[in-house]
């Protein structure tokens, strides 16, 4: 799942990810709250909920921080396989040095998104299944 209010941004790393060959889908959101309804439409459904969220952290209305704060609302189940890393432009310390101490960040990745960072990402995270 790729969350992200900006489209160029959106359609830039979206399109990494799909050079990268290492996820079957992506799921695009434009905002936090477009991405929880996600999971609570798709709730009984555990094949359709994302393995990994790379998450803006600046966007409007909901940021992503606000975001981690209602995703960890969410019920454990369907958070259970789903790893979040936070992709942003940011200089700002207090941005970074937030996004490290959250239990629910794995890596904080810049913009845009490198094809390295991503796959270093997938093999300490994710097994593959044949």
């Amino acid at each position: 799942m790729l969350i992200d209010d900006n489209i160029i941004d959106l359609k830039i790393n979206s399109k990494i990810i799909l050079i990268s060959k290492l996820f079957d889908d992506i799921i695009q959101c434009q905002s936090g709250e477009e991405a929880l309804s996600y999971f609570t439409m798709h709730a009984g459904e555990p094949h359709k909920l994302p393995n990994l969220i790379l998450l803006d952290i600046q966007m409007p209305e909901m940021d992503g921080f606000e975001f981690l704060d209602n995703y960890k609302l969410l019920p454990a189940e369907w958070k259970a396989n789903c790893q979040v890393a936070m992709l942003s432009s940011t200089l700002d310390f207090g941005d970074i040095r937030k996004a490290e101490a959250n239990s629910y960040v794995i890596k904080l990745l810049k913009k845009p998104l490198i094809p390295a960072e991503l796959a270093a990402i997938f093999n300490a995270n994710f097994t593959i299944t044949e």
